[in-house]
């Protein structure tokens, strides 16, 4: 039987609005603390995330595209933009740009792309992904 940590997701997409942080604001400072999570679903996800797992960067709103690909650096801490006990956050680095964004029409067009969460719970800021969802991503975003 394999342990438990062998079976937790190591694939993440996590959601920004680029007016409030963009995908070259975490070029620009490197590394980030994801911070101003305040859903309990993307809480449980933001406590799952360990050091040296992938995250794809979402830019919502204006761009509804993935166009960066990060990694987490730092697993779950107490959020300081927090009002109350039990938010958290991680730390991100970022690492490269995808050679082309792969915008959310593409990912609602794509057959291997249609059980993703980013389609059934759009409003989540922090998801699991699939080593195949992200694999796939990546593929069409490096075409």
């Amino acid at each position: 039987m394999k342990p438990a940590a062998a079976n937790r997701p190591s694939h993440w997409l996590v959601k920004s609005e680029p007016e409030a942080y963009a995908w070259a604001d975490l070029v620009r400072d490197g590394r980030t603390a994801w911070t101003g999570v305040r859903n309990y679903q993307a809480r449980i996800h933001l406590n799952t995330m360990q050091p040296g797992d992938a995250v794809l960067f979402y830019e919502s709103v204006t761009t509804k595209a993935v166009v960066g690909l990060a990694q987490v650096t730092k697993s779950a801490f107490p959020d300081t933009t927090a009002d109350e006990p039990g938010w958290v956050a991680v730390e991100l680095k970022a690492g490269r740009a995808l050679a082309k964004p792969v915008t959310l029409d593409q990912i609602k067009a794509e057959p291997t792309l249609s059980e993703i969460k980013l389609l059934r719970q759009g409003r989540l800021s922090v998801m699991s992904l699939t080593k195949a969802e992200f694999d796939r991503i990546l593929a069409l975003g490096n075409k």
